[in-house]
């Protein structure tokens, strides 16, 4: 195994972010300051107590903690102004957010108006360098009514800057049957679709992503390495996997996938990789992870990947964005 340090050269480079959650980004300091905006104060030791959970569950419950300080518009500006900055701190020159769109809904909040602050927040990166688009983001164990809200919203905002639909949430909840005609609606409200499949699920579950919902892209589908039938269509329909490894081992999933006891050094990326499937290397929750896209860059370096190949992930992920071919061969383009 490569324990090298990631190379400077691969740090350096500018880099897409697909694969990347808002909320799921709050780091403990931004945590505390959301908090104080509501008027509660919170100590050190007791934020970083709760980000130290201890399983699954306790993920969940601190992700219900810390998002519950999202109460206002400003508050989601806010916080997209912080992972901005800490985007461009990385090399990172276009990202594209999933927004839990559900989960506002679930709360009695209103999307637009959250959404206008977000726009508002994240504008003036663009003259610093960073682009921002938007994944309008569904929870799949709400069921397709609350799926089909969620596209609703998408289109009344009526902004460029939303370039996508996707469902997350538990994959196993729901036949993937049942979101058929929301992604249809998505599809011809213009937006690109996408769906967190093959995280815990099998293969079928990115087979039925692909041919049931017409998703372009999978969020995690580390599933595909038990199946060499869906990884050759992957390939050959170029459907881009966005895979993050040090999610997959903090939720367990690399457990389920790959065995118990299953470490990142087991994680099937080099292998999707090198298969010739599209992949974007992403952070998924990075606050709640403990990680950073340049950390996911290191932990692809040590599982083998050479320096080469990295430079070939990094333009996977322009590839993969959800932009105009113009757009993307500008970024490809851009000076390192």
């Amino acid at each position: 195994m490569n324990s090298l340090k990631l190379p400077e050269r691969i740090a350096a480079l500018p880099k897409a972010e697909l694969h990347l959650h808002l909320e799921g980004s709050i780091r403990p300091a931004i945590a505390q300051a959301l908090a104080l905006r509501s008027g509660v104060k919170i100590s050190t030791e007791e934020v970083l107590r709760r980000y130290a959970y201890k399983d699954f569950t306790e993920f969940i419950e601190t992700f219900k903690w810390v998002t519950s300080y999202l109460r206002k518009p400003e508050d989601f500006g806010f916080l997209a102004g912080a992972v901005c900055e800490e985007l461009l701190s990385q090399n990172v020159v276009y990202a594209e957010f999933t927004l839990s769109v559900g989960i506002m809904l679930l709360r009695g909040q209103d999307p637009q108006r959250n959404f206008e602050a977000l726009l508002l927040a994240t504008q003036p990166f663009e003259s610093r360098g960073l682009r921002v688009n938007w994944i309008f983001d569904a929870v799949r164990q709400f069921g397709p009514e609350a799926a089909m809200d969620v596209v609703e919203w998408a289109h009344k905002c009526k902004s460029s800057r939303i370039v996508a639909f996707g469902i997350g949430g538990d994959e196993l909840s729901l036949p993937t049957q049942s979101f058929q005609e929301v992604y249809e609606q998505a599809e011809e409200y213009g937006m690109h679709r996408l769906i967190h499949a093959g995280e815990i699920g099998g293969p079928e579950k990115i087979w039925e992503a692909v041919e049931i919902l017409g998703a372009e892209r999978i969020g995690h589908g580390i599933g595909a390495i038990h199946d060499e039938s869906l990884m050759e269509m992957l390939k050959e329909r170029g459907i881009t996997l966005e895979i993050c490894p040090v999610s997959n081992l903090r939720t367990g999933a690399l457990e389920v996938q790959m065995g118990k006891g299953a470490t990142l050094s087991a994680h099937p990326f080099p292998s999707l990789f090198r298969s010739g499937i599209p992949v974007a290397l992403s952070t998924d929750d990075p606050a709640m992870f403990h990680t950073t896209l340049l950390e996911e860059y290191q932990h692809v370096y040590t599982m083998g990947l050479s320096e080469g190949e990295l430079m070939r992930v990094i333009t996977q992920g322009f590839h993969s964005a959800f932009l105009s071919a113009e757009e993307k061969l500008r970024y490809l383009n851009q000076p390192a």
